[in-house]
């Protein structure tokens, strides 16, 4: 009786489990999947380390902490029955500037936008393709998102097919990586998945150096031969800058070797923050080889400044579990504040904010009033700090900042605002009566009252200024800000257009007929446009309390 009723057992769990193939093998075959995985030729994943981890760091365990609400209640916000039209008008330009590079430059790294060439900057990944991915997606152009897709994870991150055998490690992590995770948290493609983790054991292989710390170039050769060594002089941001996409990456992979290699170079700036010549934060370069920061210079400008604006998003990305990143962001941000802001002498006391660089050859501190289109970020980057860590100076300093950029694109006849330039400084960030005498001998008489000079006038479709106003907006809800950002749109429209789509120019001051660069890169699409589409879409599209947005404006989900 006993051998009957098993036999009777197996052959019921038999036909169950007939019964579930079955079922799984014809939804197999009738639901293909959208997007298909093609994998590279060569794995990435089986390359001889030379110089492996002794150690793997975990992901800080733990449920995430309460953290306070980034964005401004919903009722600070107007909530219009109908879509903005600025939003539309958003939208055609996007589409205008991204059917211009699928026509002319498709896979290739760049669209020419004068000579409707194509051309690669970035190893040949088809870069604004992949950075413009999670664009797509926002902006509801499905058809376009999963064409894209599809020719995205077909490519082979074997080789560089501009053949130099070596990338930016920086960027093709903050442009690629970000892209393909970014893409993958909104649209749940499992293949981009796959292709972020190829292209995340490429990029791991930058970290097989003695003292596990990259370097700025990741060489294909010199990685298999295992003679890769951390650099001595390199931009402070660019192997601080790849926590958030490291860290995301393991996240959703479960894999906690991505977040070691990034949290080594954390651990750096941690051991020499207090040892710096401006000792809480890190000169614009670092001897990552021999572990010191020597440096006389330092900004939050060029070479320097996503390692700041990471602090704060690593807090939000670990769901405040690692305290380490609200340390170095009072401890950095207390000297930003004493010696790199400042507030302009203007006519009219406009009450705006700017960033300048510090300069200390010997033990005296030199301030220099030069300003970057970059250092607009920093808007962004006060306003979060003072929501995350209860500061409310650094929200109001934050403001001042973002409507200090804004200002400054109203101040030229091209609507834009130059890549480097020069104002007037009062002596402190309460202001200062105008000094005409002062004017006259210090100004550039062919610009507007207060300013210095328009040192590198270029514009290059730099998305910082609209970036720190977006996010000002947010965290605010202040609705002239959206004002603003139209008449910076408009502006960029203006000055930048071609007969296929963008371009950046090569003079902000002037007057007539703008002059083209033939250049339109990928933060264009994936970052520009990006900023003044959601500025005028629904607040809860993109959520500031769901998503960290990488230095690409790639967005991340928060874990909760």
């Amino acid at each position: 009786m006993v051998s009957r009723r098993r036999r009777q057992r197996v052959v019921t769990l038999l036909i169950s489990a007939f019964f579930v193939v079955s079922v799984f093998h014809l939804l197999s075959s009738s639901s293909q999947p959208r997007v298909r995985f093609v994998p590279n030729s060569f794995d990435w994943a089986q390359a001889h380390e030379y110089h492996p981890a002794t150690s793997i760091k975990n992901l800080p365990a733990g449920k995430p902490k309460a953290i306070p609400q980034t964005q401004a209640p919903r009722s600070s916000f107007r909530h219009p029955s109908k879509a903005d039209p600025r939003r539309e008008e958003v939208l055609r330009v996007f589409k205008r500037s991204y059917n211009a590079y699928r026509q002319h430059a498709w896979m290739r790294d760049e669209l020419m936008p004068v000579t409707g060439a194509g051309k690669d900057t970035f190893g040949g990944w088809a870069a604004t393709l992949v950075d413009t991915l999670d664009t797509l997606w926002i902006l509801g152009l499905k058809s376009e998102f999963y064409e894209a897709a599809n020719a995205i994870v077909g490519m082979d991150f074997s080789f560089t097919p501009d053949g130099a055998g070596a990338v930016n490690l920086f960027e093709t992590t903050i442009r690629h990586l970000g892209g393909l995770l970014g893409a993958y948290d909104l649209s749940g493609e499992q293949a981009l998945l796959l292709k972020a983790v190829e292209l995340g054991e490429m990029l791991y292989k930058a970290f097989d150096t003695p003292n596990r710390l990259p370097g700025f170039w990741l060489n294909f050769e010199e990685a298999r031969k295992g003679i890769q060594v951390a650099g001595v002089n390199d931009p402070s941001a660019s192997p601080a800058s790849l926590s958030l996409e490291f860290t995301r990456l393991s996240q959703i992979t479960g894999d906690p070797k991505f977040y070691d290699a990034a949290d080594r170079v954390t651990r750096f700036l941690e051991a020499v923050q207090g040892k710096t010549k401006l000792p809480g934060m890190w000169p614009v370069t670092l001897n990552f080889q021999e572990e010191e920061a020597p440096g006389d210079t330092f900004s939050l400008g060029a070479l320097a400044d996503s390692l700041y604006e990471y602090l704060p998003k690593m807090h939000l990305l670990l769901g405040g579990l690692d305290g380490t990143y609200e340390k170095l962001y009072r401890g950095s941000m207390q000297q930003v504040v004493k010696h790199l802001l400042y507030r302009p002498m203007l006519p009219d006391s406009a009450d705006v904010l700017f960033l300048g660089d510090v300069h200390i050859p010997g033990n005296k501190v030199q301030r220099v009033p030069e300003g970057q289109h970059l250092t607009c970020f920093a808007g962004g980057m006060f306003g979060l700090g003072g929501k995350l860590f209860d500061i409310d100076a650094h929200i109001d300093i934050g403001e001042r900042l973002a409507r200090g950029c804004g200002w400054a694109y109203g101040q030229f006849p091209t609507g834009v605002m130059p890549e480097i330039f020069n104002l007037i400084p009062c002596d402190t960030i309460e202001g200062c009566a105008w000094d005409e005498d002062k004017w006259l001998k210090q100004g550039d008489q062919a610009l507007n009252r207060g300013w210095m000079n328009a040192r590198d006038p270029r514009y290059i479709l730099r998305p910082e200024a609209i970036e720190s106003i977006f996010l000002l907006y947010r965290m605010t809800g202040k609705e002239d800000l959206r004002d603003l950002a139209w008449d910076m749109f408009q502006g960029i429209l203006r000055s930048t257009e071609t007969s296929l789509a963008y371009s950046a120019i090569r003079d902000v001051t002037a007057t007539d007929t703008t002059e083209k660069e033939d250049s339109m890169e990928s933060f264009w699409l994936a970052e520009t446009l990006k900023y003044f589409y959601l500025i005028f879409s629904p607040v809860d599209l993109i959520s500031l309390d769901d998503y960290v947005l990488n230095t690409e404006a790639h967005p991340f989900r928060r874990p909760k």
